[in-house]
């Protein structure tokens, strides 16, 4: 029992925080991260991100892992979508990320409670990192599903060449 539990502790601080992020980056993370998920859960997810996306400051990376992260076990947990999809982009001015599910959508009461209440603990912790990174963050739902932009300026941004230790991907 005590091994077990040591695992489990492992296993939670290495999705907390994998230490692929800092050695590899956001895509390497985020797809070592979809395929563990997908052997525990069988949720199929594709993740659109450009080859030459290059690497963000380390703060930023763990951000927009945790909301990946975030994002996919509501899917799992709440959507009954077997399937979900993810695009990150890079753009002059900001970073953008959504999540998309194919599930039954949030119904209209829960989804005026989470606009006016801020939502349950993972919605509200996704939206205070995104706050706290000067972003933005948008939940759309319906009979199709469920989707949540979420915008970073590029006052919050560095080129690759400019994060200690980070190269290009």
């Amino acid at each position: 029992m005590v091994r077990e539990l040591s695992q489990e502790i492992r296993t939670t601080s290495y999705l907390l925080h994998p230490p692929l992020l800092d050695e590899c980056g956001l895509s390497e993370s985020l797809l070592w991260y979809i395929r563990g998920l997908k052997e525990r859960s069988g949720l199929e997810v594709t993740l659109a991100i450009p080859d030459d996306f290059g690497r963000l400051t380390p703060e930023m990376e763990l951000v927009i892992f945790r909301i990946v992260q975030e994002c996919l076990t509501n899917v799992h947990r709440h959507s009954g979508s077997r399937v979900a999809a993810i695009e990150i982009k890079r753009g002059s001015g900001n970073i953008t990320l959504s999540v998309q599910d194919e599930g039954s959508g949030i119904p209209s009461a829960k989804l005026l409670e989470i606009e006016s209440q801020g939502g349950g603990v993972g919605i509200r912790g996704m939206r205070e990192r995104v706050l706290q990174c000067g972003g933005k963050m948008a939940l759309q739902s319906g009979a199709r599903g469920t989707k949540i932009s979420v915008s970073f300026p590029a006052a919050d941004l560095r080129p690759a060449e400019e994060v200690p230790g980070a190269a290009l991907a």
